[in-house]
């Protein structure tokens, strides 16, 4: 039923003559791969796809912003190139279907492993058009990134989830596929052990793009990438270097491995909540315990917590040390997916949404 009521834009013309003529709040879809469920009259910006412009040699694209993900990497992959922030793949951990979106991706500032080297989503981000909560049409950024000017709305875009304004097309910067990639495992060490490894591989002059622990497995994995010659370097010095926290080793599969640690594959198919959880890596063995969780997975040297809990315990409750906590996955028993904020933050938000969505139709009470 509901998807006959779905309403699906075809340009942004038409998108922006939804939300003016809405009289009720919106519940805007991208590719449907995350299980939001918000209330409202579904609007779906699966219509509005394609690649606007791709110019390898500046390492820049524009893409209309339900264009699929994996149409981006294919194209990417030709060049040699690909998205640099390596974005998770929501579908296995959320049991969903559907395409992950570009705009999706830069809506929810998705960032995988290599955000510890590379940064976020929206550091990637160069501009963006996208339709506020009175149907205006809002232009900010620019195409290539010598052109970025003005007010940074595209920060302030990313990461909104849809409640500032609905994207219709994005333009960001893309790198090179490096030639070779190699990870170095620390074996049979517990977690206080593993972040004292990781945030030594950090502090290290090997640039590392990759740290993770896996308690299940006891094994701290540590990526580096670039030029075969310096890959090769890089990753025996770590290996000496780490020895000193366990048996140290590269090994093989390490594309997959990160794609696990990326996509949380581990928690796949397991009933409970999973929540995402941001501290100072220094905070996470403290909190590990006081989490009480039934699995948990660690990625940015430990400060980044997945934790798989019961259906409807509420984490934020047991957070002892400061912190963000989001509910990926959960239940409807617990009240709501993002943590609430601070006062003095919780009014600023109040203000730009009352500047960019005054109606407050716009994924109405998706984060507070």
């Amino acid at each position: 039923m509901w998807k006959k009521m779905m309403m699906t834009p075809e340009t942004e013309l038409e998108l922006a003559e939804m939300i003016a003529g809405a009289e009720a709040p919106l519940a805007i879809r991208g590719g449907g791969t995350r299980g939001f469920d918000v209330a409202g009259q579904a609007l779906s910006t699966c219509g509005l796809t394609g690649i606007e412009l791709y110019e390898p040699g500046a390492l820049t694209m524009v893409a209309r912003a339900a264009t699929p993900v994996a149409e981006i990497e294919a194209l990417l992959a030709e060049s040699g190139q690909r998205l640099a922030f390596e974005p998770m793949d929501h579908r296995g951990l959320m049991g969903t279907d559907g395409n992950p979106t570009i705009g999706g991706v830069f809506a929810a500032n998705v960032s995988g492993p290599r955000r510890i080297q590379c940064g976020a989503a929206r550091d990637f981000l160069l501009g963006v058009r996208f339709v506020d909560g009175m149907g205006q049409v809002v232009k900010n950024g620019g195409r290539v990134m010598k052109n970025v000017t003005g007010y940074d709305l595209v920060k302030l875009m990313a990461g909104a989830h849809g409640t500032l304004g609905v994207l219709s097309e994005v333009s960001f910067k893309v790198l090179p596929i490096p030639e070779a990639e190699a990870t170095v495992r620390v074996g049979n060490v517990d977690l206080g052990v593993a972040v004292q490894g990781m945030s030594a591989a950090l502090g290290s002059p090997y640039d590392v793009t990759g740290a993770a622990y896996d308690p299940a497995t006891r094994g701290a994995y540590i990526r580096v990438e670039g030029f075969a010659g310096s890959v090769a370097y890089r990753a025996g010095r770590l290996v000496s270097e780490l020895a000193r926290f366990g048996k140290a080793q590269q090994v093989d599969g390490g594309a997959q491995l990160w794609r696990g640690i990326r996509d949380v594959t581990a928690f796949e198919g397991r009933e409970g909540d999973v929540w995402r959880i941001s501290v100072q890596p220094s905070d996470a063995v403290a909190l590990a315990d006081a989490l009480q969780a039934d699995a948990l997975q660690f990625d940015w040297g430990g400060g980044l917590i997945w934790a798989l809990a019961p259906a409807g315990v509420d984490l934020r409750a047991r957070m002892t040390v400061p912190g963000h906590a989001t509910l990926v996955r959960g239940s409807a028993e617990t009240r709501s997916r993002f943590q609430p904020q601070p006062a003095p933050l919780a009014a600023i938000s109040a203000g730009l949404r009352a500047k960019f969505d005054p109606r407050g139709i716009l994924n109405a009470g998706l984060m507070g």
